[in-house]
């Protein structure tokens, strides 16, 4: 209790030293005008603010429970929720997807020397495609080329595959080196007992690779949350933060406070998708440590 007491008043600390950041810059930079021209080492690169290119706090506040159009009963703040709601469902089957396709991998590359040799290289250059590119390719390919399937597939699986390309390669990575982590002398342990592949894998391998593993996962699930977004502004799916954030940019002037609150709430459901992968580490890594002291 203590601990979390001390994370909760540190969080509270961060977001009170960025609002405080926020203000003071936005009043500095209305005090000093068009753009900071009586500072000449820092005129033209930093930029004047006002209103529109920085709004009030209370300006955001406000707006959370204002209806999101005219005639809606529904809030923007429920409107936010509901988006992010949908991203998260992208997010988590891309992250889900992504740890299976990336251990896959890892243990597939983990026994074959040779294919660790020809394959991580490409591994490391599909990160490098944007996903700009690729997004509207696979949610066009998945409408017309999945309808073999027992279920309809759906604009947000596709998305939920563009989360996974992007979750997977952390996994693969440090998932390799993790399950390469054990020291030789204990694997021939392992072996002198006439223990199999797998058992060596299992017993030996994926506990040691866990102190790997999960500083993976936390960048991976920033990664799905990521994707899912890049992938519903680049493939135009409706229903999630992506989508949301397109529209309220392309009525930034209208208010302007409204992508702030979008983009907040994007960052939010990251925070949400790595305080979901750290209790996760906690109950694993806890009921392994238990494991081997009985």
């Amino acid at each position: 209790m203590r601990a979390a007491l001390r994370r909760a008043v540190l969080l509270a600390g961060a977001v009170a030293f960025l609002a405080l950041g926020y203000a003071g810059y936005k009043a500095l930079g209305q005090a000093l005008g068009d753009p900071w021209k009586n500072w000449p080492l820092i005129s033209g690169w930093l930029p004047a603010t006002d209103d529109l290119i920085m709004p009030p706090l209370s300006a955001m506040v406000t707006t959370l429970f204002d209806p999101v159009q005219r005639g809606s009963d529904e809030s923007l703040a429920m409107v936010v929720l509901r988006s992010a709601g949908f991203t998260l469902r992208e997010a988590t089957a891309g992250f889900v997807a992504g740890i299976v396709v990336g251990l896959a991998m890892a243990v597939v590359l983990l026994r074959s020397r040779l294919l660790e040799r020809s394959l991580v290289p490409y591994i490391i250059a599909s990160q490098t495609v944007p996903l700009v590119a690729i997004a509207p390719i696979v949610v066009i390919w998945g409408r017309g080329n999945l309808a073999w399937l027992p279920w309809t597939w759906q604009d947000w699986m596709s998305v939920a595959v563009i989360a996974t390309y992007l979750t997977f390669f952390p996994v693969v990575v440090n998932g390799l080196r993790g399950l390469q982590s054990p020291e030789p002398a204990a694997v021939e342990l392992m072996a002198s007992y006439a223990s199999s592949w797998g058992q060596v894998l299992r017993r030996l391998r994926l506990p040691a690779a866990l102190p790997y593993l999960f500083p993976a996962l936390r960048i991976a699930a920033t990664a799905s949350v990521v994707g899912a977004i890049v992938g519903e502004i680049s493939a135009g799916v409706r229903g999630g933060l992506g989508r949301l954030i397109l529209d309220f940019a392309g009525r930034y002037t209208t208010g302007p406070e409204r992508l702030y609150v979008a983009v907040v709430g994007a960052a939010l459901l990251g925070l949400v998708a790595v305080g979901a992968v750290t209790l996760l580490e906690r109950a694993v890594v806890g009921r392994w440590a238990r494991e081997v002291e009985e």
